[in-house]
């Protein structure tokens, strides 16, 4: 839906469209990249998620109706929007984190000595890293937990552009009927939508930092979808 098309309510009766990334896992901290890779939380990343929803009751509390909540299918996602106290929440593949392919359980430098050559995800993706990349195996973290890794083509960036623009769409009637709807992800796939509520092109999102169990508030200002918090 267009911006020309906000009639009726105006900004201050609207409802908010509210992004929260998911707290600390093992690979946030190692700087590997955590697409599909389905991770636990760490001890510290259950206490982030506890303390974000502390804060975000505060911002909720304006309105008297239950806020709608999406939430990524991934443990990490659903271990965050549980213990921020979102209980009746909508599991929604399209918030998803970004597959990061061959780029899969790597850190940029690990990237960067496979093909021999400096590298970075939002200047040149992981569409084109060489199949030699490819694989899978299985990885034990420091609590004793096993993980799978699979190594695949990956998604380009507009790829998933295109799925977050499925959720601006979908969450924005609830929003112009003054329903607050929170999304519960992944820092990329979060960036990335913020773009697209901005109806910007996807590559800003390199420029919005989103750390761990922070949120953002995005919402609407004389007919403008504009951003009212950020990384709070």
């Amino acid at each position: 839906m267009s911006d020309n098309l906000i009639t009726g309510k105006g900004a201050q009766q609207a409802g908010r469209l509210i992004i929260v990334r998911h707290g600390q896992t093992e690979w946030s901290v190692s700087g590997q990249h955590t697409g599909r890779t389905d991770l636990p939380l760490t001890e510290a990343g259950c206490e982030q998620a506890r303390a974000v929803g502390e804060r975000l009751r505060g911002v909720l509390a304006r309105s008297s109706e239950a806020p709608v909540v999406l939430v990524s299918p991934l443990l990490r996602a659903r271990q965050t929007a549980r213990l921020a106290g979102f209980d009746d929440v909508e599991v929604v593949p399209d918030i998803t984190e970004w597959d990061y392919g061959r780029a899969e359980g790597r850190t940029r430098r690990m990237v960067a000595d496979a093909i021999g050559r400096e590298w970075e995800l939002w200047r040149d993706g992981v569409v084109a890293l060489p199949e030699k990349m490819s694989g899978e195996w299985d990885e034990t973290l420091g609590d004793g937990s096993v993980v799978h890794v699979r190594n695949g083509r990956g998604e380009a960036l507009e790829e998933v552009a295109q799925r977050a623009q499925r959720v601006v769409d979908r969450a924005l009637p609830w929003i112009l009927d003054g329903r607050d709807v929170v999304l519960v992800a992944h820092a990329h796939v979060l960036r990335i939508l913020t773009t697209r509520w901005l109806d910007a092109d996807a590559s800003l999102a390199r420029r919005l930092r989103l750390e761990t169990a922070h949120y953002g508030i995005l919402g609407l200002y004389k007919g403008d979808r504009v951003i009212e918090r950020w990384n709070v």
